[in-house]
């Protein structure tokens, strides 16, 4: 984020000539905040040596609205922990960031129809109020 203290006029919506001092109290002040996409959840995916077809399967279950009132969200990024590539009948753990803006219900056991596939909501990022 820039440094806006050192900035010479800095005016309020209502014309008020705002000072450093004012603009401090907010410099660098962390909120919770994301874009304006709604909602954003990055859901982990784990299996033990899932394959794409499995991985397709969860994807197409959360891009669709769901029977008991789970909303559709748009899957935009697919990724693992440490960046390495997605090795299909390999890898054991995925994380998908997911948009939208409804509900996602976690799934404990056999996700989506995925036999021995679990997922779980690991953060949580909404446009500030």
């Amino acid at each position: 984020m820039a440094d806006l203290t050192a900035t010479a006029q800095i005016y309020s919506n209502a014309g008020a000539a705002i000072t450093a001092s004012q603009l401090g109290a907010n410099n660098y002040k962390t909120v919770i905040n994301q874009a304006d996409v709604g909602r954003e959840l990055i859901i982990k995916v784990a299996k033990t040596n899932m394959t794409d077809a499995e991985v397709n399967t969860i994807i197409t279950a959360i891009t669709v609205q769901r029977t008991g009132g789970d909303s559709a969200f748009t899957v935009a990024a697919v990724g693992t922990a440490d960046g390495t590539p997605f090795v299909s009948g390999t890898t054991d753990v995925i994380f998908l960031r997911a948009q939208g803006t409804g509900v996602y219900t976690a799934v404990g056991s056999n996700a989506h129809g995925v036999t021995g596939a679990v997922t779980t909501i690991e953060a949580i990022f909404t446009p500030a109020k």
